[in-house]
Protein backbone atom coordinates (compact mmCIF):
# COMPACT_ATOMS: atom_id res chain seq x y z
CA UNK A 1 0.00 0.00 0.00
CA UNK A 2 1.29 3.46 -0.86
CA UNK A 3 0.93 6.42 1.47
CA UNK A 4 0.27 10.00 0.44
CA UNK A 5 1.88 12.46 2.82
CA UNK A 6 2.93 16.04 2.77
CA UNK A 7 6.09 16.99 0.89
CA UNK A 8 8.16 16.69 4.07
CA UNK A 9 7.55 12.93 4.21
CA UNK A 10 8.50 12.54 0.58
CA UNK A 11 11.78 14.39 1.19
CA UNK A 12 12.41 12.28 4.32
CA UNK A 13 11.82 9.01 2.45
CA UNK A 14 14.25 10.15 -0.25
CA UNK A 15 16.94 10.64 2.39
CA UNK A 16 16.65 14.34 3.19
CA UNK A 17 16.84 13.91 6.94
CA UNK A 18 18.25 16.22 9.58
CA UNK A 19 21.95 15.58 10.10
CA UNK A 20 21.76 14.46 13.71
CA UNK A 21 22.97 11.29 15.42
CA UNK A 22 19.50 10.53 16.82
CA UNK A 23 16.28 12.35 15.95
CA UNK A 24 14.72 11.70 19.38
CA UNK A 25 17.83 12.89 21.22
CA UNK A 26 17.72 16.00 19.02
CA UNK A 27 14.10 16.57 20.08
CA UNK A 28 15.16 16.10 23.70
CA UNK A 29 18.01 18.61 23.24
CA UNK A 30 15.73 21.05 21.38
CA UNK A 31 18.10 20.99 18.42
CA UNK A 32 16.89 23.59 15.87
CA UNK A 33 17.80 21.20 13.02
CA UNK A 34 14.83 19.03 13.98
CA UNK A 35 11.16 19.87 13.83
CA UNK A 36 9.84 19.17 17.31
CA UNK A 37 6.20 18.34 17.93
CA UNK A 38 6.71 17.78 21.66
CA UNK A 39 3.53 18.02 23.73
CA UNK A 40 4.82 16.96 27.15
CA UNK A 41 8.07 16.46 29.01
CA UNK A 42 8.59 14.89 32.41
CA UNK A 43 11.81 14.31 34.31
CA UNK A 44 12.57 11.17 32.28
CA UNK A 45 10.30 11.00 29.21
CA UNK A 46 8.86 12.98 26.31
CA UNK A 47 5.55 12.74 24.45
CA UNK A 48 5.60 13.95 20.86
CA UNK A 49 3.18 13.98 17.97
CA UNK A 50 4.48 11.80 15.14
CA UNK A 51 5.58 14.06 12.27
CA UNK A 52 4.36 11.41 9.80
CA UNK A 53 1.21 10.11 11.50
CA UNK A 54 -0.68 6.97 10.60
CA UNK A 55 -3.86 8.63 11.92
CA UNK A 56 -4.79 11.94 13.56
CA UNK A 57 -3.47 11.97 17.13
CA UNK A 58 -0.62 9.49 16.47
CA UNK A 59 1.95 10.15 19.22
CA UNK A 60 5.21 8.67 20.44
CA UNK A 61 6.41 8.30 24.02
CA UNK A 62 10.13 7.90 24.59
CA UNK A 63 12.71 8.10 27.37
CA UNK A 64 14.96 11.15 27.41
CA UNK A 65 17.96 8.91 27.89
CA UNK A 66 19.11 7.30 24.63
CA UNK A 67 18.02 3.69 25.08
CA UNK A 68 18.18 1.48 21.97
CA UNK A 69 16.05 -1.38 23.33
CA UNK A 70 13.39 -2.09 25.92
CA UNK A 71 15.83 -4.12 28.02
CA UNK A 72 17.82 -0.93 28.62
CA UNK A 73 14.97 0.92 30.35
CA UNK A 74 15.27 1.48 34.06
CA UNK A 75 12.26 0.53 36.17
CA UNK A 76 11.58 4.24 36.76
CA UNK A 77 11.63 4.98 33.02
CA UNK A 78 9.35 2.02 32.27
CA UNK A 79 6.88 3.13 34.93
CA UNK A 80 6.95 6.72 33.67
CA UNK A 81 6.35 5.59 30.09
CA UNK A 82 3.39 3.53 31.28
CA UNK A 83 2.02 6.45 33.28
CA UNK A 84 2.31 8.66 30.19
CA UNK A 85 0.62 5.98 28.08
CA UNK A 86 -2.38 5.92 30.45
CA UNK A 87 -2.60 9.72 30.46
CA UNK A 88 -2.16 9.88 26.67
CA UNK A 89 -4.99 7.45 25.98
CA UNK A 90 -7.30 9.53 28.16
CA UNK A 91 -6.26 12.78 26.49
CA UNK A 92 -6.49 11.37 22.96
CA UNK A 93 -9.90 9.88 23.73
CA UNK A 94 -11.20 13.27 24.89
CA UNK A 95 -9.64 15.18 21.98
CA UNK A 96 -10.25 12.84 19.03
CA UNK A 97 -12.92 10.30 20.14
CA UNK A 98 -11.28 7.28 18.48
CA UNK A 99 -12.96 3.90 18.66
CA UNK A 100 -9.73 2.19 19.72
CA UNK A 101 -5.94 2.33 19.83
CA UNK A 102 -2.90 0.45 18.62
CA UNK A 103 -0.06 0.75 21.13
CA UNK A 104 3.37 -0.72 20.70
CA UNK A 105 7.08 -0.66 20.03
CA UNK A 106 8.97 -1.46 16.83
CA UNK A 107 11.92 -3.41 18.25
CA UNK A 108 14.80 -4.01 15.87
CA UNK A 109 15.27 -3.32 12.17
CA UNK A 110 13.16 -6.34 11.18
CA UNK A 111 10.14 -4.73 12.84
CA UNK A 112 10.32 -1.58 10.76
CA UNK A 113 12.12 0.40 13.45
CA UNK A 114 13.84 3.32 11.73
CA UNK A 115 14.97 5.20 14.85
CA UNK A 116 17.55 3.50 17.13
CA UNK A 117 16.06 5.15 20.24
CA UNK A 118 13.29 3.23 21.96
CA UNK A 119 9.88 4.80 21.46
CA UNK A 120 6.31 3.68 21.91
CA UNK A 121 3.66 4.45 19.30
CA UNK A 122 0.12 5.32 20.37
CA UNK A 123 -2.11 5.29 17.29
CA UNK A 124 -5.79 6.23 17.59
CA UNK A 125 -8.01 4.04 15.40
CA UNK A 126 -11.35 5.06 13.96
CA UNK A 127 -14.43 3.22 12.73
CA UNK A 128 -14.54 3.02 8.94
CA UNK A 129 -11.08 4.57 8.56
CA UNK A 130 -10.43 2.61 5.38
CA UNK A 131 -11.39 4.77 2.44
CA UNK A 132 -11.95 4.06 -1.21
CA UNK A 133 -8.33 4.91 -2.06
CA UNK A 134 -7.12 2.29 0.42
CA UNK A 135 -9.20 -0.35 -1.32
CA UNK A 136 -9.08 0.69 -4.98
CA UNK A 137 -5.63 2.20 -5.31
CA UNK A 138 -3.71 0.64 -2.43
CA UNK A 139 -3.02 4.17 -1.17
CA UNK A 140 -3.59 5.63 2.27
CA UNK A 141 -4.34 9.33 2.66
CA UNK A 142 -3.68 10.89 6.06
CA UNK A 143 -5.48 14.22 6.32
CA UNK A 144 -4.03 15.85 9.41
CA UNK A 145 -1.60 18.62 10.16
CA UNK A 146 0.80 17.36 12.84
CA UNK A 147 1.56 20.93 13.97
CA UNK A 148 -2.14 21.61 14.53
CA UNK A 149 -2.45 18.34 16.45
CA UNK A 150 0.57 19.31 18.56
CA UNK A 151 -1.01 22.66 19.47
CA UNK A 152 -4.28 20.97 20.44
CA UNK A 153 -2.54 18.35 22.58
CA UNK A 154 -0.08 20.71 24.30
CA UNK A 155 -3.01 22.33 26.11
CA UNK A 156 -4.28 18.97 27.32
CA UNK A 157 -0.86 17.74 28.46
CA UNK A 158 -0.12 20.71 30.73
CA UNK A 159 -1.03 18.80 33.88
CA UNK A 160 0.95 15.74 32.79
CA UNK A 161 4.15 17.75 32.24
CA UNK A 162 3.85 19.45 35.61
CA UNK A 163 3.81 16.20 37.58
Amino acid sequence: MDYLFNTEKIRYVKGEKPRVDCILCAIRDRDPAVKSLEVARTSSCIVSVNLYPFNPGHIMIFPMRHVPGIEGLSDDEALEMHRLLRASIGILTEEFSPSGFNVGYNLGSGSGASIPHLHQHVVPRYENEIGYLDVLAGTRVVVTDPVEVMERLKKRFLDVSAS
